[in-house]
């Protein structure tokens, strides 16, 4: 189980887009919202080991124009709604709305929260009180397991989203804990881990 210990709550970082739900590019029209079928079922069973949960995401969409902070947070709210009905509850909702190639002068990079920055699992630890070296993160993209190393948290590759993709691009001394199919394939996984 994962529950507090002296350290505090393990968590699962999950990043967004390809991962919970089908990465359609910028997600700028909440109606093309897919949210994966197997996602509430592999948070449910994650939160049931004591994980708590937390989604960390780049929105650089919002410093290019494509999106307001107001959608994204609607989205989110959207999206908790759904998981919530589902038994999957979502402890917290963080974003880094940045971008190198911002039109919004203020969300231009470089920032802390942009991953494979630390900011947004540095803050949830802070504000959750959880033990990031207990931790894990799982996403589609090697910035997501750069940013859970970098704090000390194992992680986990997806094939979904960008996966596949990544997967062939592995950066040289790049190392992961696991690469899995879909984020019931890394629940499984960090379960058997974690026994």
């Amino acid at each position: 189980m994962a529950q507090m210990r002296d350290g505090g709550r393990a968590a699962v970082f999950l990043d967004r887009d390809g991962t919970i739900n089908e990465d359609v590019g910028y997600l700028t029209d909440v109606a093309a919202l897919r949210i994966f079928p197997f996602a509430p079922d592999a948070i449910r069973l994650l939160r049931r080991a004591g994980f708590a949960i937390v989604v960390v995401t780049n929105q650089g969409g919002v410093a290019r124009g494509l999106m307001t902070a107001a959608f994204v947070e609607e989205t989110h709210r959207r999206m908790a709604a759904r998981l919530d009905r589902a038994g999957a509850h979502v402890d917290d909702w963080l974003y880094c709305p940045h971008h190198p190639e911002a039109v919004v002068p203020e969300l231009s990079t470089p920032c802390a929260c942009r991953k494979p920055g630390t900011a947004m699992p540095l803050d949830a630890a802070a504000r959750h009180g959880l033990d990031l070296a207990r931790s894990w993160v799982i996403g589609d993209h090697w910035r997501d397991v750069q940013m859970g190393h970098a704090v000390g948290a194992r992680a986990v590759l997806l094939r979904t989203g960008h996966g596949r993709d990544q997967e062939k691009w592995r950066p040289e001394g790049q190392r992961v804990e696991a690469i899995c199919d879909n984020l019931m394939a890394a629940a499984a996984f960090i379960l058997g881990q974690d026994r």
